[in-house]
Formats: structure tokens, sequence, C-alpha cells
């Protein structure tokens, strides 16, 4: 069978360098990234990339956020040398990593747009955005014509989730404890982002928008019976706001908006959360992917893992080829 990895990490030479510099890159994920190998040693990742027959990534930039890393008079520099970086990865090593998804500086949200249409432009197979920009929603205004620019290129979006340790877990605390943010609060925030997707109106504005949220929808998938029922009585439970004009509004059911969006297999290899996604999503909108290299073994363990779940999966060869590489192949453009 033949896998491509829609949602893994890299950083480039160049990039990583830029990276370690920063107050964030010395710090917390800093910290993770720099025990990790294969996250920026070309040659660690060609060795554990070849491991595996017919495999090959799809590569993307690696948190923290570009805009957690540099201010908004930087960020369009290095969004630029890291997309750069990683379209020529590509130019080298097509048979390992046959595509790449581009980042944006979104803190400066005209050099995003202007970044969006050169690396589309030039061939990037997608673009990360993160579920929020340092710390503000994706449906401000500001960043809708960004919106625009994908959705009319074709390519989708890979949405990363983002969840720092200053979004407290309770109110009268300013800091998130035991990684709360991250282990169960990533989740929440791809369901949160893709809510604001939903309910601003962006994918009504842009219907040919394809969004790829990355675990497999985070809390969606397991909560569809709360997300149907509940946002089908949207203000029922709000008196100052009319949020009941909102669905008078949407085009759908809520909950059809969300079925609408594709989910990835990173769920570091459990099977039953991967049943409930492609359940979900169904198998014409979930795609191959392991968060590489982000397991205990430093590279290998979540690909492993994953392969190990799909294939104990009593899937169609249709289905499970949708899943392995064909939706890949047609979203990322590599017919």
């Amino acid at each position: 069978m033949r896998y491509i990895d829609a949602f893994n990490h890299f950083f480039p030479e160049r990039f990583f360098a830029g990276v370690v510099e920063t107050p964030a890159g010395q710090k917390d994920m800093g910290k993770r990234v720099r025990g990790i190998p294969a996250l920026f040693d070309l040659d660690e990742r060609l060795r554990i990339v070849d491991s595996f027959p017919d495999y090959s990534q799809i590569l993307s930039l690696s948190m923290p956020a570009i805009d957690r890393l540099w201010g908004p008079e930087d960020s369009p520099e290095w969004a630029r040398i890291g997309n750069d970086e990683l379209a020529e990865l590509v130019a080298r090593h097509p048979q390992q990593f046959p595509g790449y998804a581009a980042s944006l500086p979104m803190n400066a949200p005209e050099a995003a747009l202007r970044e969006a249409e050169r690396v589309l432009r030039n061939g990037a197979n997608a673009i990360q955005l993160h579920t929020n920009v340092d710390g503000a929603p994706l449906d401000e205004e500001r960043f809708w014509p960004i919106f625009e620019v994908i959705a009319k290129s074709g390519r989708p979006i890979l949405l990363h989730p983002i969840r720092t340790r200053e979004m407290a877990d309770y109110r009268n605390e300013t800091k998130s404890k035991y990684e709360i943010n991250s282990v169960i609060g990533w989740p929440f925030e791809t369901g949160a982002a893709l809510a604001r997707l939903v309910f601003s109106g962006i994918i009504d504005t842009y219907p040919d928008l394809k969004v790829v949220s990355h675990h497999l929808g985070g809390i969606i998938p397991y909560f569809e019976g709360r997300v149907g029922h509940s946002w089908d009585q949207l203000g029922s439970r709000t008196s100052d706001e009319d949020y009941a004009s909102i669905l008078k509004r949407l085009k759908k059911r809520p909950l059809d908006y969300f079925k609408e969006f594709y989910g990835d297999t990173a769920l570091a290899g459990a099977r039953g959360p991967t049943i409930c996604g492609i359940s979900f999503f169904t198998p014409d909108r979930v795609l191959f992917a392991s968060d590489c290299p982000f397991d205990p073994e430093k590279g290998t363990g979540y690909i492993k893992a994953t392969i190990a779940v799909l294939e104990s999966l009593d899937l169609s060869e249709e289905d499970r080829n949708k899943i392995c590489h064909g939706n890949a192949r047609r979203l990322f453009g590599l017919d």
C-alpha cells in the first residue's frame, strides 16, 4: 500500500537556526524540539522515510508558530525563508517529499496575503494555518482576504492546533498546568476554530475552501451528537446576543458544515478514535498522517502505529486507497 503522510513536521537548516535563537525557541516547545534529531537533521529524516516501503511525506514547519517566534516586522522574512527551504527540499527529494505546506506570517496579515499568493503561485501544495494567531481567532476580518486567496487556489489548509500555557485552564489562574493546554487543550482548540469558520460565515463566503483538521477533527467527531443537536438550537442559551439569526443566515445545518471538513489520522495510533473519525468524515475526507517525528521513538513510532491501525480496520480496498494516498494526491495536486 502506498502511504502519503499529509501532516508531519520538519525544520529546514537555516530556519531552524533562526528558531533556536528566539526566546520562544529556547524554552517550552523549543526545549522539546532540540531533543528530536529527525525534526531538523535531514539525513536522519531521510533515513526514517526510506525505512518504510512506498511511503512519502508532505512537509510542513513545526511549532512554535511563526507569529509566536517573531514580531510582525520580522515574521514575513522568516516565513519566506522557511517556505523556500521546504520548496528546495521537495525539489531535491521528490520521492521522499512530493510536496509541502507553506506557512504564513499571520501577525502581519498584508504580508501573509502576499506570501500566500507567492507560494501558491510557485507550487506550494497546501497552506498550514494554526487555530489562533498569537491568541486571536482566525475569523477576524483582517484574515478574510487570506482565506479568499487560498480558496481560489484550490489547495487545502492544514489546520494545526495551538494553545499555549498562557491560555489558562481556569479563570482565576494565569497559566495552564500539567501541559493540559496541549494534551487535551489542542483537540478543543481545533473544534473551536472549526466552529468559528462555520458561524462567522467564512465557509459560506468561500465554499471552495478545503480545511484538513489535524488529529482527525479534534473533539468534533466524538461529540457529533452534541455538535448536531446543541447547535441546531443556537441562541437558546444566550440572551445578550442574537445567535438565532445566525441559523437563518447559514445555508446548511451546522453539523453539515463540520462533516465537510477533512481530518487526518494523526492520533498516536489510537484505534477507537480513528474509527470514530472515519465514521464522521467518511473515507472521502480522511487523509493518512502520522505527526512524525513527535513519537517516543523520535520518528518511526507514530508512522508504524498509524499504519497498523489502518491495516486492522475493515475497509474496502477503495476506501483504504482513498485514506492512505488517494485523497492526498487529489487535495495536494500530486496527480
